[in-house]
């Protein structure tokens, strides 16, 4: 997955997590497909545009892809804290969930039409206790010494019907550190995100 590399220019006057416009959601859905399709042929995706500050906020970015209709997961691939800007995070998210998730063979260029393309905006993730959490409004990562060993997003849990229990023994699971044992490893931190979630229209059966 290409690494794209930090700019001089990416935003950061202003606090990096606010709601986006509609415009710029569409921009970014329109730019996400646009590397997909530039990657699945040659792997060589289009360079970021620079041209909306909104857009050059420093702010992570999961991009999901999934099958159109069924909405079988295709692929998944993210940041889970900002370290360049929005456009630079989705781009390089969009090539990484249709080019580098391991549970997935790369996609094809016949597959991308068949593909819909879902962007999760993250907040700055802070700690949390597990007594807060709000399925539906936070993700969460699991991370030890400032490096995370597993995200969840927060679309997670209804996707799967989990309750608090189940989603964090999913997160141990994604992690590779067991729930029963994070008790015994005072390095592990239990950290919350909230996430504007969008995605392409996905065609209703007959429409």
């Amino acid at each position: 997955m290409p690494d794209f590399p930090r700019h001089d220019d990416v935003n950061t006057t202003n606090p990096p997590d606010l709601p986006l416009s509609a415009d710029r959601r569409e921009r970014l859905l329109r730019l996400a497909r646009l590397a997909v399709s530039s990657a699945v042929a040659d792997g060589v995706p289009e360079p970021p545009p620079r041209d909306d500050p909104e857009l050059l906020r420093r702010r992570a970015a999961f991009v999901t892809l999934r099958s159109r209709g069924s909405g079988e997961l295709r692929g998944c691939k993210g940041e889970a804290t900002a370290r360049r800007a929005l456009v630079d995070s989705v781009i390089s998210g969009a090539v990484g969930a249709a080019t580098d998730d391991p549970r997935f063979r790369p996609a094809s260029v016949d597959e991308v039409p068949g593909l819909r393309i879902e962007i999760s905006a993250l907040t700055e993730p802070r700690p949390i206790l597990p007594d807060r959490i709000e399925l539906g409004r936070h993700g969460l990562i699991l991370a030890r010494g400032g490096r995370p060993l597993g995200l969840l997003l927060p679309q997670v849990p209804a996707q799967h019907g989990m309750d608090v229990a189940g989603f964090l023994e999913a997160l141990g699971r994604k992690a590779r550190v067991p729930r029963a044992r994070w008790a015994d490893d005072p390095s592990l931190v239990l950290l919350g995100f909230e996430a504007e979630v969008w995605a392409e229209p996905d065609p209703t059966p007959g429409g």
